[in-house]
């Protein structure tokens, strides 16, 4: 597993993306996993499910049938900062899960800074008609969809 920047990403990978592959948007929680996938062509990021963070194999099992599944050729891993930009406990916790994944997936990984991402969602979420229980059930994937989307636009994917 290779962790890239966006500028690694851009000029290392994305020349050589696999047509049709697609892109996975991880926001790691203490409870929940949110996921978002892209589109084939690169361009929209969709909220996809919530995975329970119950036991990392349980997690990793998802994940590998997920990637197969659906041809995922990256992941997008949220990485929570700080808001003054600092790493903080959280950020630790994001990179320990990568290096438990890396033994396991061959797949290029971007940190893509995450500051706020849930706050932006649950601002959304609230000017909706969804119950608290609906929202906690959404707000994870839907903050990876954010994350993810933030990513792609930053590429600006040219159609493959």
């Amino acid at each position: 597993m290779e962790v890239l920047d966006l500028d690694g990403f851009k000029t290392q990978y994305l020349p050589t993306f696999q047509k049709g592959g697609r892109i996975l948007g991880i926001d790691l929680g203490r409870k929940r996993i949110g996921l978002a996938l892209s589109d084939p062509s690169l361009t929209i990021a969709s909220p996809y499910r919530v995975v329970p963070r119950v036991t990392f194999e349980g997690v990793l099992k998802t994940l590998l049938y997920l990637i197969e599944r659906e041809n995922v050729r990256c992941l997008v891993m949220g990485l929570p900062k700080e808001r003054d930009g600092r790493e903080g406990r959280a950020v630790q916790g994001v990179r320990h899960f990568i290096y438990n994944l890396s033994p396991h997936l061959d797949l290029p990984v971007v940190y893509w800074d995450e500051r706020l991402s849930t706050v932006a969602v649950e601002r959304v979420l609230d000017q909706s008609n969804l119950s608290r229980e609906d929202k906690t059930k959404v707000v994870d994937k839907m903050a990876a969809s954010y994350i993810l989307q933030g990513f792609l636009d930053a590429v600006a994917f040219a159609p493959l």
